[in-house]
């Protein structure tokens, strides 16, 4: 089966055909070496995930990383299973530490060390990792328009865009017959609604664009692991341990406790399937160290959460 192709529950996105839940791969090289990396991989896939998304950029911050660390153990993975139009891969050009900004230099040699470190010629789905307000619109869709008609990159999307260059970039796109974003990804999650709803979530669904939330679990706080008192070993705890003690962090874990009891899940899953069940998500992005993790994030592409429960989750993170 092709990536374009639609097995059950996987969803639209531009041309491409995506799974309910896309595998976060910031914690490959990072967190989980290449053998826990593949373990993993091999595990999402096989519960029926193709849509995985990295970064050349990840991960940079690790002490003795120099960047693209995730996509080299991911390009491994991929020669090694033989797979590669099995899956839909993510990548994100902008924040590499040598490769910083979106002018039409950086992304043509960005994308080059993407795809030699992936081990293929095409990206299925290539974002422009942040808004670069010294570049030009123009500048950058062309360069990313070359890159979709070279065959390099089949679609284009955004992270970390405000409202207005988003409205602006698709308007140059249409305009001068450019490849267009096809799909956004924002930070959105129950704790953070703010920074996707409203007017960018507005442009999103205007424009028919796939809304890939990242920090869907808040760095791991809904998960439920963290509670006051609790202690969790984790590279990501400092994230997840800042909405502890707040009074919406208390009512979203109560609330997630209540669905997650009903529906005999974990309140993770909860979580997840609250962000699939928003206008414009196709697919909230999440990251499993290890194969353990890994079931009660796939859970969501076979829970539905009711009305009830949808109400119940938003008054809590209201």
């Amino acid at each position: 089966m092709t990536a374009t192709q639609s097995p059950r529950n996987h969803r639209p996105l531009g041309s491409l055909s995506v799974s309910p839940l896309s595998l976060g791969g910031n914690v490959f090289g990072w967190t989980a070496d290449e053998a826990a990396s593949f373990a993993v991989l091999d595990a999402y896939v096989a519960g029926g995930g193709n849509f995985i998304d990295t970064a050349d950029a990840y991960s940079a911050w690790v002490p003795g990383n120099k960047g693209g660390e995730s996509e080299t153990v991911l390009g491994n993975w991929l020669a090694s299973r033989g797979n590669r139009s099995d899956v839909v891969i993510a990548t994100k050009v902008g924040a590499h530490p040598d490769l910083k900004g979106l002018s039409a230099a950086t992304i043509k040699s960005a994308v080059d060390g993407s795809l030699a470190r992936l081990r293929t010629d095409y990206i299925d789905l290539y974002y422009t990792h942040y808004d670069d307000e010294s570049v030009e619109v123009g500048e950058f869709l062309t360069a990313l328009d070359d890159l979709v008609r070279a065959g390099k990159v089949r679609e284009i999307a955004a992270s970390n865009i405000l409202a207005k260059r988003l409205e602006e970039s698709l308007a140059f796109s249409a305009r001068e017959g450019l490849a267009r974003y096809v799909a956004l990804q924002p930070h959105y999650n129950l704790v953070s609604r703010d920074t996707y709803e409203g007017e960018l979530a507005d442009v999103a669904a205007r424009h028919g664009l796939a809304a890939v939330p990242y920090f869907a679990l808040a760095s791991g706080f809904l998960t439920g692991k963290y509670r006051p008192g609790a202690t969790v070993d984790s590279a990501r705890s400092g994230g997840a341990l800042k909405y502890v003690d707040t009074d919406r962090g208390r009512r979203v874990l109560q609330a997630l406790d209540t669905v997650a009891t009903a529906h005999e899940a974990e309140p993770a899953t909860i979580a997840l399937a609250w962000l699939a069940a928003q206008p414009t998500v196709v697919a909230p992005i999440a990251s499993a160290r290890t194969v353990e993790q890994l079931p009660a994030l796939l859970a969501v592409a076979d829970l539905t959460l009711t009305e009830a429960e949808l109400a119940l989750l938003n008054e809590a993170s209201a």
